[in-house]
């Protein structure tokens, strides 16, 4: 394995790799609380970016823990052997001692700061080990795991924001994760149908009908709830029915996924010899690479903007 460390770009810091940053665009969800109740404040952004920083160090641990536990296995593996701890770069002591400060120091700072979000972020922590213990390999229970991280990042952001949330806002975003958590499935098992070989015993529970049942039902639970909650104030809403305005971007946003994880236009990006075409394994790159996705979030945002300083301008209601 000495030459593992030869595939490694030296350029990247493997210390930052490890912690794999990229991942971390999932914590923005924690900013979903203030926006959706048009709440953004200094205090809030604030507030915000602390749960934003506890959220990535809590994650940063457990991706640690992982490649810590799996180092023999990725070793092994084309890909995974080019990970930090796999290759050599960190030892396995220094990412013991990494794991430790990050997870326990975003516990301390969480409880310190607020009573309700230190139990977000244990109940965060609790869910990670569940999840990587049992969770994960358990069919249906694995996608739910998923969507509760989601959820928990939500509530992490109304508790550092002391932001009351509306159930409303709770359903969505419950199932906007399960159904980033289906695409998700939906993704890989294509890729494992495109690549062959074997696949996870998990994966092989689902199907390509299965997941599309699934999809649907979530799928009109999210844009149902969003558009309830939209609607405004009258149904424990949006402190504003002009947030209709918005619901645009969602549909198209969802239905941009749906398209990037359909089997068909999987198979028609899919370059065997690398993962192209399966980037809705992978949200946070979703995010980042697909420029339509990234120009509807932006879209939303602004929207929103928009729609909440013209709101505390008096010009709507």
């Amino acid at each position: 394995m000495s030459e593992i460390p030869l595939q490694i770009d030296k350029r990247k810091n493997p210390y930052l790799a490890a912690l794999r940053p990229r991942q971390w665009t999932k914590n923005l969800i924690v900013f979903a609380a203030p926006l959706f109740s048009l709440s953004l404040s200094v205090s809030t952004l604030l507030g915000g970016l602390l749960a934003f920083g506890l959220f990535c160090c809590a994650s940063s641990s457990f991706y640690l823990i992982n490649d810590i536990a799996d180092v023999e296995s990725d070793r092994k593996h084309p890909v995974k052997c080019k990970r930090p701890i796999a290759a050599g770069l960190i030892s396995v002591p220094v990412a013991i001692a990494m794991a430790v400060v990050l997870l326990g120091g975003s516990l301390l700072i969480a409880w310190l700061f607020d009573r309700g979000l230190g139990i977000v972020i244990t109940c965060y922590a609790l869910l990670q080990v569940a999840y990587n213990l049992k969770l994960k390999h358990t069919v249906i229970l694995d996608v739910v795991a998923i969507a509760t991280g989601f959820v928990l990042r939500a509530y992490g952001g109304a508790a550092a924001t002391n932001v009351v949330l509306s159930s409303w806002f709770l359903l969505c975003t419950g199932m906007l994760a399960l159904f980033l958590g289906i695409e998700k499935r939906k993704a890989e098992l294509r890729l494992a149908e495109l690549k062959g070989g074997t696949v996870r015993a998990v994966l092989g529970r689902y199907s390509q009908a299965l997941l599309g049942r699934m999809e649907n039902t979530v799928t009109t639970g999210a844009i149902l709830t969003y558009a309830i909650w939209s609607s405004g104030p009258n149904v424990n809403g949006a402190t504003t029915a002009w947030m209709m305005l918005t619901l645009p971007f969602v549909i198209y946003g969802i239905f941009r996924y749906q398209l990037l994880s359909d089997p068909q236009e999987i198979a028609r990006r899919a370059d065997l010899g690398s993962e192209k075409g399966g980037r809705t394994e992978r949200p946070e790159e979703i995010l980042l690479t697909d420029q339509p996705i990234l120009l509807t979030v932006i879209g939303w945002v602004l929207t929103t903007i928009i729609i909440l300083t013209l709101k505390r301008q008096g010009i709507i209601y």
